[in-house]
């Protein structure tokens, strides 16, 4: 109890228990189709997904950073981890199985590693549309996965492939299955949410197309869940091949990356509905060590689970007692329960998922992009189609990429904009009357450069046109007092800058230079080209200086 207390287990208390245990039960009776379901749309097994909600589940619950989370396989987890059994399992028949599950391990270092290392807070610094067009086509994945399933056929091992299969899926037809498919997803969609909030809509689907395929079918008129494994599970020690490291690596950096995420956002749903603040770090290692272990003892990858956090929150959960509950109630189902799963119809699983695939794309946004930014829509669906029919970390590298290229251009249009490279006061009201006069009196002779803003790296092409539109000046006034911040590249921009006003005799005035700017000009010995009498603090000064030093003999500037 004491350990307890001294913060071993995040926001554990035993001021709730009636709440925690019966969210957690709730959360379970939710769990259970969702971890069959995911487990055979995985190709592992049933089994894998109930083992992977039971580890992920008590151990993210054990661990985490986020105490009324409730964790297990989720639709993304699935998708990863399907294309990697698919390929794993197609290159090492006899040991592609063992391999799937070191890299499911291997996802878990990678989070426990992402949490020690404090990189939880930078997870979900992801452009909106990075993340709505990839949820949105792990959605499009799980949809066009369980069309064949849900019309009576295995399916496809991946999009293309399922795709390609749709016409004969079509028109081969199993009418039995395709009518319980489609009692399926009636029951999920149509639910009341008086009744949902009692027993949840996957679970009465699952329980009404089950018994219904039992009392009016044949056994074998639809393709079931088959012998399920009972017991405890055995141990899955890691298994590597030399032909097949890179392919390990790639997928468990992918898992490691994606349940990352996926947890961290349900952290954020969490922490709105309960009020409360998570600790992402924690969370990540919790989430590693529930990982691990499941690959260890062949369960699935998980995540934080958005629709059981919120069911078990709304059920009384707020503890990580809630989750650890949650996670023993689905052990004793397998333990005890396992056959009565063996006769569950796949179509049955298929209509659950669709419900689910459909859910998680992102409606909403979809509808609205295009009214708030063209550019932005565009790199949502670019997000989606590369996730549907490439793959999920080349979707989420090149949104990213692209993401930041447009924030780099548009962070760059704005110092531009603050950009002023000026010799005469016309219309310049940036400038006070007194020093419009003084650049008047200046007869074009002094360039006054004033820049504003963060200057980022994409600021430095500027700096240089900017200068080479005006030529024929005696004396340059530097004004950086609006900058509080200088990127590398700007800085080696106005050392050129400065640079080359002095080769051409030309007078350098500094002004308004201070914290992060100046030491950056101190280190790189910009500083110490400009006398120290020419560094200033105001703008007014430098100009009524630079008048008093401009050559009588020079003629005026016309530029």
């Amino acid at each position: 109890m004491g350990i307890f207390r001294a913060g071993l287990i995040n926001g554990l208390h035993f001021n709730n228990l009636r709440g925690d245990f019966f969210g957690g039960i709730t959360a379970a009776i939710v769990a259970l189709p969702l971890a069959l379901a995911f487990g055979v749309a995985s190709g592992v097994g049933p089994i894998a997904g109930l083992y992977g909600a039971i580890c992920v589940g008590f151990f993210a619950a054990l661990f985490g950073g986020t105490p009324s989370q409730v964790s297990g396989p989720t639709g993304p987890m699935t998708v990863v981890m399907a294309s990697t059994f698919t390929s794993l399992v197609a290159s090492n028949p006899e040991s592609g199985l063992a391999m799937a599950f070191t890299v499911v391990m291997l996802g878990g270092i990678f989070q426990i590693l992402m949490g020690i290392l404090r990189l939880g807070k930078y997870i979900t610094l992801m452009p909106y549309t990075v993340i709505s067009g990839f949820m949105s086509g792990i959605g499009v994945i799980i949809v066009l996965l369980q069309i064949g399933p849900l019309l009576g056929h295995k399916g496809g091992a991946g999009v293309v492939k399922a795709l390609t299969q749709l016409p004969h899926f079509i028109s081969n037809i199993n009418p039995i299955a395709a009518g319980l498919g489609a009692l399926t997803i009636l029951i999920v969609f149509a639910a009341p949410p008086k009744l949902n909030r009692i027993l949840p809509a996957p679970l009465i689907a699952l329980v009404v197309g089950t018994i219904t395929s039992i009392l009016f079918f044949p056994n074998d008129a639809v393709l079931r869940i088959g012998d399920i494994p009972s017991g405890l599970p055995s141990l899955h020690l890691p298994a590597f091949s030399a032909s097949n490291i890179k392919e390990i690596m790639g997928y468990s950096l992918m898992l490691a990356m994606l349940g990352a995420l996926d947890s961290l956002l349900t952290s954020l749903v969490a922490d709105n509905i309960t009020r409360t603040q998570h600790d992402s770090d924690r969370e990540l290692i919790g989430q590693g060590i529930g990982n691990l272990i499941s690959g260890l003892l062949g369960g699935l990858p998980g995540a934080g689970a958005t629709m059981r956090t919120v069911i078990n929150v709304q059920s009384g959960g707020k503890t990580p007692i809630s989750g650890m509950v949650h996670a023993l109630v689905l052990a004793v189902i397998v333990l005890k329960a396992g056959p009565l799963t063996e006769v569950i119809p796949h179509a049955v699983l298929a209509g659950i998922l669709m419900k689910v695939g459909i859910d998680i794309i992102d409606w909403g946004f979809l509808k609205r992009a295009h009214r708030l930014s063209m550019k932005g829509a565009g790199l949502m669906y670019l997000v989606l189609f590369l996730t549907v029919f490439v793959d999920l970390v080349t979707a989420v590298a090149v949104g990213v990429f692209v993401a930041n290229l447009l924030t780099i251009k548009n962070i760059t249009d704005i110092q531009v904009k603050e950009m002023r490279a000026v010799t005469r006061a016309d219309n310049e009201d940036w400038l006070s009357p007194e020093e419009q006069d003084i650049l008047a009196a200046a007869r074009g002779r002094v360039l006054m450069f004033s820049l504003s803003g963060p200057m980022s790296f994409g600021a430095a092409k500027a700096i240089a046109q900017q200068l080479s539109i005006v030529e024929n000046y005696e004396i340059l006034i530097l004004d950086l007092t609006g900058v509080p911040r200088l990127g590398v590249t700007a800085l080696l921009a106005i050392e050129t800058m400065l640079k080359d006003a002095i080769e051409k005799r030309r007078k350098v005035f500094l002004v308004g230079a201070t914290g992060q700017v100046a030491q950056r000009l101190k280190h790189l010995e910009i500083l110490q080209q400009v006398p120290p009498q020419n560094q200033v603090s105001q703008r007014l000064e430098a100009l009524q200086r630079s008048l008093d030093l401009i050559d009588p003999a020079m003629p005026a500037s016309n530029a």
